[in-house]
């Protein structure tokens, strides 16, 4: 097996295991709160502890990385990954589980952008798609798979084996990062760490995602607001002190570069809105009279059509450039989520149709922009564009379902239609920066690495 290949797979293990931790606690909840006498509240402060970690220690990647090596810094996450999941299904309380879940982030949080900074560095500009293409599949199948998995864990044995289970997968990633991963070289010069800029980062990020826990709540509204001020008023000073720091815990210079500032707002404002629109969509459906099995049954199609894109993301972008493919992405990803709106009456194809377009126009959309953001950065400047684009990622999950989640509580159960509506031209935000991309640096990248594609 080639050494990229080698690497893909160790990054893409540890991917799996993040997507794994995002999606499948949610089916212990009812088992988790009846065991730890656990409130609605504190049930959602399970992903969201794990999402803060996640988030919180994503700008301290790069500085680690440089530091102590990334496949240290790899192999130390899954440890602690591993160790963190153990102490998650051990706890004896719900505090203790949420703070076990805020160290099972952080472990998290160093595995994807490092592994993926590093799996990306192997692969030139012109097989970069078909790598992401991979990426994405992982992306689709886990999220899609690992509900039912997860259910059936949970009624055979407890929901304590849903995190227990991680052990096996964190143990076999971490074997094989010993074994296939290249040393790290040998430190000449130890990286400086701002400290000041780390503190006003991570004081906007948590600041941010706290704000948005609360935005979704109408009695905690105004302190969300309140949280949204004051991490605006932090993200501000962070972008004086650090914009033009050389030794700055995030690259911000990266932001010119054209093709990552407009792969950063089209996940935003397409995967990210999805997010949204599929939590507004389950409450819709559950007004209609709809059960839980016909809705999770909904993934489906969205799962084909997801496939559907990603093998045309991959094999497409190295001939026609991104553009098309975003267009095309944006236009259908609108139109399955306009459709939301016809919905009458809790049987009928047209819900499958609209799922089907939604996963093929936001897969298309991801594939493609996720391919764009990475496909003119070089080795050197990879950690970085890495540690932004995580950021982002998961900023844009949790402001498309704060986003909609509190626009249906303004307007309360008469609204969905206008949180379709809304839903549907916030997909289409990105489409003048779209329209006005020039593609001619991408095309070149790429024809200028004709290496026939291999598989991963």
């Amino acid at each position: 097996m080639a050494y990229r290949s080698k690497v893909a797979l160790v990054y893409l293990l540890g991917f799996a295991l993040d997507l794994l931790n995002m999606f499948v606690a949610s089916i212990a909840y009812p088992d988790i709160a009846r065991d730890l006498h656990a409130s609605v509240t504190e049930l959602a402060w399970i992903s969201n502890a794990y999402m803060l970690g996640l988030t919180l220690i994503i700008p301290m990647s790069v500085w680690l990385a440089a530091r102590i090596g990334e496949r240290r810094l790899i192999l130390a996450s899954l440890l602690l990954f591993g160790i963190a999941s153990a102490l998650v299904a051990q706890a004896g309380s719900i505090e203790s589980l949420i703070g076990w879940r805020l160290l099972q982030g952080l472990g998290g949080g160093l595995l994807l952008p490092v592994g993926q900074a590093l799996a990306y560095r192997q692969f030139p500009p012109a097989q970069r798609a078909h790598f992401t293409g991979v990426v994405l599949l992982v992306a689709l199948m886990v999220p899609a798979l690992s509900p039912m998995a997860g259910g059936l864990i949970v009624q055979t044995l407890s929901w304590r084996w849903i995190f227990y289970l991680n052990l096996p997968v964190a143990l076999l990633t971490f074997g094989l990062g010993l074994l296939w991963l290249k040393a790290d070289p040998a430190v000449t010069e130890r990286p400086t760490l701002d400290a000041r800029g780390l503190l006003l980062a991570i004081s906007a990020l948590s600041l941010l995602l706290i704000a948005l826990s609360l935005l979704s709540e109408p009695g905690t509204r105004a302190f969300g607001w309140l949280g949204l001020i004051l991490s605006a008023t932090m993200a501000a000073l962070y972008l004086r002190d650090s914009w033009r720091k050389p030794e700055a815990i995030l690259d911000l210079q990266l932001i010119k570069n054209p093709s990552l500032r407009l792969a950063m707002l089209i996940y935003l404002c397409v995967p990210g809105i999805f997010t949204g629109t599929n939590l507004i969509a389950v409450l819709y459906l559950h007004e209609l009279g709809f059960g839980a099995a016909q809705t999770g049954a909904l993934m489906l199609p969205w799962a084909a059509g997801s496939g559907v894109a990603i093998l045309l993301g991959k094999r497409s972008f190295n001939r026609i450039g991104p553009k098309p493919l975003l267009i095309a992405g944006m236009v259908l990803q609108s139109l399955g989520i306009v459709l939301l709106m016809r919905i009458e009456q809790p049987a009928g194809p047209l819900l499958i149709v609209a799922y089907a377009m939604m996963g093929l126009g936001g897969s298309l959309c991801s594939v493609t922009a996720q391919t764009l953001a990475f496909v003119g950065i070089t080795p050197e400047k990879m950690g970085h564009a890495s540690a932004l684009w995580n950021i982002n990622r998961q900023l844009g999950f949790c402001l498309g379902a704060a986003l909609l989640s509190s626009l249906l509580g303004a307007l309360g159960t008469q609204g969905f239609n206008y949180c379709f509506l809304a839903a549907a031209l916030l997909t289409l935000v990105p489409m003048t920066a779209v329209l006005r991309f020039d593609s001619t640096n991408v095309l070149a990248l790429l024809t200028s690495n004709p290496l026939q594609e291999k598989s991963v």
